[in-house]
């Protein structure tokens, strides 16, 4: 049986779909040695309140508009209390969750650590493994950096891929508007789109139901149970 590889930049505190697509693949590449963009899932996500959609930020130090590179990408020193405002902030309005307090030392120790890394790769990283152990997903995290990188959008995909010895490629759907998919089948390598259509819905503060949350409202609203809202865990792509 082949293997399976995923290539995204890391976010923070993302959404289901992105731990489906880790939890599809083998290997997750976090492809952090490219461009920083503002206003993007790099530094933030959303969460529920009873007002409606809340951003939480990390505020980034951007130095030159195309030369940042998002594992070079540094917190804001006038702004390094952002984690205990994220942490005040969750904990307001997820404190009514039904599995809100049985995670709560869990969610204080991850802002504690990542409150002390001023790096939003490795602020990004910490959340995304701790989540990933939460909902049962053993996938290998790598780096791009650990592979290196060659020119080219479509080249540098299958350059990794190749580096990790994947045979098919686990994308997300929005790639296929700019995916050359011949380039992949000469280089042999199966090009495989996610579908994050019919999610079902479940327990969930604050209506009208919203699915494109931090990962953490599944988890605080369903707990143990939070994968069986996920695809993942049944294998359907």
């Amino acid at each position: 049986m082949g293997k399976r590889t995923t290539i995204v930049q890391s976010n923070y505190i993302p959404w289901k779909g992105y731990f489906d697509l880790i939890g599809w693949s083998d290997e997750i590449i976090l492809f952090d040695d490219v461009q920083f963009t503002k206003r993007d899932w790099r530094n933030r996500n959303l969460i529920k309140t009873p007002n409606g959609m809340l951003w939480l930020t990390i505020p980034v130090e951007v130095k030159g508009k195309f030369t940042q590179r998002i594992c070079d990408s540094v917190v804001s020193v006038e702004n390094k209390n952002w984690a205990r405002k994220h942490l005040s902030s969750i904990e307001q309005n997820y404190v009514k969750a039904n599995f809100f307090q049985q995670y709560r030392p869990w969610l204080r120790d991850l802002f504690a650590r990542a409150e002390g890394e001023a790096f939003l790769s490795k602020i990004n990283h910490i959340f995304l493994t701790a989540i990933c152990e939460v909902l049962g997903i053993k996938t290998k995290i790598t780096w791009s950096m650990d592979y290196g990188i060659i020119d080219g959008k479509n080249e540098r995909l299958i350059d990794l891929c190749k580096k990790s010895g994947a045979s098919e490629y686990l994308s997300g759907p929005a790639a296929k508007d700019y995916m050359d998919l011949t380039a992949f089948a000469n280089a042999g390598l199966k090009v495989t789109f996610a579908d994050y259509s019919n999610y079902p819905e479940y327990t969930q503060l604050n209506p009208p139901f919203e699915h494109g949350v931090s990962v953490l409202d599944l988890i605080f609203n369903e707990g143990p149970r939070a994968r069986d809202f996920m695809k993942f865990s049944a294998k359907q792509l």
